[in-house]
C-alpha cells in the first residue's frame, strides 16, 4: 500500500509539474510546446490529433517519461493477440466470428452505471462475466435459447422487453435504450444492403482498413452512423474510430492464423481511446492532467462528451501510445518489432481492473 500510495504522489507530483513544463518544457507535449510527432504510417486516427496534441490546455504528454518506460517494456514479450470469443463462439466458421464480433463492437460501451460506479455482470456457463465479456456471454445465452442476435432484420426491430432479457444481468445494462438504437441502425443497414449479416459487409470492402474511401473502416464510418467517432475540437475535426478499430482488430486477431481475414495495413491501427488506456498512461506518468481535471476525474464528476477535456484525454492516450510504440521498436530486434494494438493490449490488460479513478463520460462511443 505503501508503493501505491507513493506512486500517485510521485505522478501527482508530475501533474503539477507537467502544467508549468508545458508553458515552455520540450519534454511535454501539448500547450503550444515544441511537440515531437511519431513516424505516421497513414493513419486519419494520428493524422488528425495534432490540433489537439498542440493546443492542449488540460492534458499533456511526458515524453522523456515515455522513453524511460520504453527502457523497460521492450523487454517484455508483448505478443501479437490471438484473440479467442468466448464460450465456443464462432469456432471453425469465419463468417459466424465476423458476425458476433461486429455486432457486440456495435453496443460494446458503457458497462459501468454513471451514478453507483457498479459494473454490469452476468453468471453464465459456470462462470463470472463482467464488463465486455458479460455483453459476449449474455449475447451466446441468447444464441443458444435461439434468439437470432446476429440478423440485422431482427435487431432492426428489437423490442426493449427483449434487450431486457438479452442483457439480464446484476443491474440493467447502462445506456439499454441507446444500445437499442444502436441495433436497430445497424440492423436497418444490414437488412437494406447486406442480407442481414456483417461479414457480407466485410465480404464487399478490400482486405485495408483504408483505401480512398473503400476501405473497412472507411466505409463502416460512412454507412453506419454510430461508428463515426469523430469530435470537434477548436473547429477542426478530431478522428478517433475507437469502436470501427477495435472490431476489426479482434475479427483480425481471431482469424490471424487461419488467413481467413488479411489486413494488408494492419499497422495502421492506432491504440483505442477508451476509458482505461488513459489510466495506465497517467499512472506510468506519461500522461499529465492540469489540477482542475485531476480533481474532477478523482471526484467523479462527468467529464461531457466532446468537451475539450474529453478530446484531449482521447488524443493524448493515442498520441501517447503511438510515441510509446516507436520507442519500444527503436530497442526491439527488427524481428520482434510490434503496432500500436500490442501496446494497447499491455496497458489495458494490467490496469481494466484497477482501482484508479478513470474519467466519467456518458457516450456510446467507448
Amino acid at each position: 500500500m505503501t508503493d501505491i500510495l507513493g506512486r500517485r504522489q510521485f505522478v501527482q507530483g508530475l501533474g503539477r509539474l507537467g502544467v508549468l513544463a508545458a508553458a515552455g518544457g520540450k519534454a511535454m507535449a501539448g500547450g503550444n510546446t515544441s511537440v515531437r510527432w511519431p513516424v505516421l504510417q497513414g493513419s486519419p486516427v494520428l493524422d488528425s490529433l495534432r490540433p489537439v496534441i498542440e493546443h492542449s490546455r488540460d492534458v499533456f504528454t511526458h515524453v522523456d517519461r515515455i522513453q524511460e518506460v520504453a527502457g523497460w517494456m521492450a523487454y517484455e514479450e508483448l505478443p501479437m493477440p490471438d484473440y479467442a470469443l468466448p464460450l465456443g463462439v464462432g469456432a471453425g466458421s469465419a463468417e459466424d466470428t465476423i458476425d458476433f464480433i461486429l455486432t457486440a463492437d456495435s453496443v460494446d460501451t458503457a458497462f459501468t452505471d454513471f451514478s453507483t460506479h457498479e459494473k454490469f455482470q452476468v453468471d453464465f456457463a459456470g462462470r463470472h462475466w463482467s464488463d465486455s465479456d458479460a455483453l459476449f456471454a449474455c449475447m451466446k445465452r441468447a444464441m443458444d435459447n435461439g434468439v437470432p442476435i446476429l440478423d440485422g432484420k431482427f435487431l432492426a426491430r428489437l423490442t426493449r422487453p427483449e434487450m431486457e432479457k438479452i442483457f439480464a444481468g446484476n443491474i440493467e445494462l447502462p445506456m439499454l435504450d441507446e444500445k437499442m438504437a444502436v441495433w436497430h441502425q445497424v440492423g436497418g443497414v444490414l437488412t437494406e444492403k447486406y442480407d442481414g449479416r456483417f461479414h457480407n459487409f466485410v465480404k464487399s470492402c478490400p482486405p485495408r482498413l483504408y483505401d480512398n474511401g473503400a476501405g473497412l473502416v472507411d466505409r463502416l464510418v460512412k454507412e453506419f452512423p454510430r461508428f463515426n467517432d469523430v469530435s470537434l475540437y477548436d473547429g477542426q475535426t478530431i478522428k478517433f474510430y475507437k469502436l470501427p478499430q477495435l472490431g476489426l482488430w479482434f475479427v483480425y486477431s481471431s482469424l490471424r492464423k487461419t488467413g481467413q481475414f488479411p489486413l494488408e495495413d494492419v499497422q495502421k491501427v492506432t491504440a483505442f481511446a477508451d476509458y482505461m488506456v488513459p489510466v495506465a498512461l497517467r499512472v506510468m506518468g506519461i500522461m499529465i492532467y492540469s489540477p482542475e481535471l485531476e480533481k474532477a476525474i478523482n471526484t467523479h464528476q462527468m467529464i461531457t462528451r466532446d468537451s475539450p477535456q474529453e478530446v484531449e484525454i482521447r488524443a493524448h492516450c493515442v498520441y501517447a501510445c503511438a510515441l510509446l510504440c516507436e520507442e519500444v521498436n527503436k530497442i526491439r530486434p527488427k524481428d520482434m518489432q510490434i503496432i500500436n494494438p500490442q501496446i494497447d493490449a499491455r496497458l489495458w490488460t494490467h490496469y481494466h481492473t484497477t482501482w484508479w479513478p478513470h474519467h466519467l463520460t456518458k457516450t456510446i462511443m467507448y
